[in-house]
């Protein structure tokens, strides 16, 4: 492929318009998928090999980090996390363009953050047609088991999504947010500082 062509088929990407798995073969090097095995088997104890596999397999990774394995990504390189990040087991990255996660954010088991969808004509999924939008998790975020986020979706600021949800539209800052689609249900206030989860209304001791 011509770079000049490679160039146009960057900026349709970039737009979330269809491109083929074709046309996307010059991304090939920037896959990690041998590291990202390594990763998946590399004992508890071996700290430091796990963090110098994190920060060889993602395009960028915080301090303090803390990934459970297994966790699978089609990439890798297009992840970006800030410090103090829980992931728990079987958290998948699909990262064919970037996801951006900020501080202090905890996702529990079983997530899926999702930048790639396909056309729902099946002529245009020829040649595993597809189009791609960045996810953002903004700082404090915290995700449910089972939780499937969608293309182009940002979870604001201190926000809380529960558990089974799949997450198709932007979740704004410090809400709860719910469901299938999911939803916002409420805020979080004050008075969730002492209680223990979001329908909780009990004082914590």
């Amino acid at each position: 492929m011509t770079h000049a062509r490679e160039g146009e088929v960057r900026a349709r990407i970039a737009k979330g318009l269809v491109y083929t798995e074709s046309e996307a073969a010059f991304q090939a090097p920037q896959r990690r998928t041998d590291q990202i095995f390594e990763y998946n088997h590399t004992p508890p104890g071996e700290a430091e090999k796990r963090r110098s596999l994190l920060v060889a397999i993602f395009g960028s990774v915080g301090e303090r980090t803390v990934l459970l394995p297994p966790f699978h990504a089609g990439f890798g390189s297009n992840v970006h996390i800030g410090d103090d990040f829980f992931g728990n087991v079987n958290l998948t990255f699909v990262d064919d363009v970037d996801i951006r996660i900020g501080n202090g954010v905890m996702i529990a088991p079983s997530v899926t953050l999702s930048t790639t969808g396909h056309p729902v004509h099946p002529s245009r999924r020829a040649d595993f047609g597809r189009f791609s939008e960045p996810i953002t998790i903004e700082d404090k975020v915290w995700i449910g088991s089972n939780v499937v986020v969608l293309p182009g979706v940002r979870i604001g600021y201190g926000a809380v999504v529960g558990a089974g949800s799949v997450v198709s539209r932007s979740i704004p800052a410090m809400t709860v947010a719910v469901g299938t689609p999911c939803r916002v249900v409420r805020s979080i206030t004050d008075e969730d500082l002492t209680t223990r989860a979001a329908g909780d209304q009990r004082q914590e001791r």
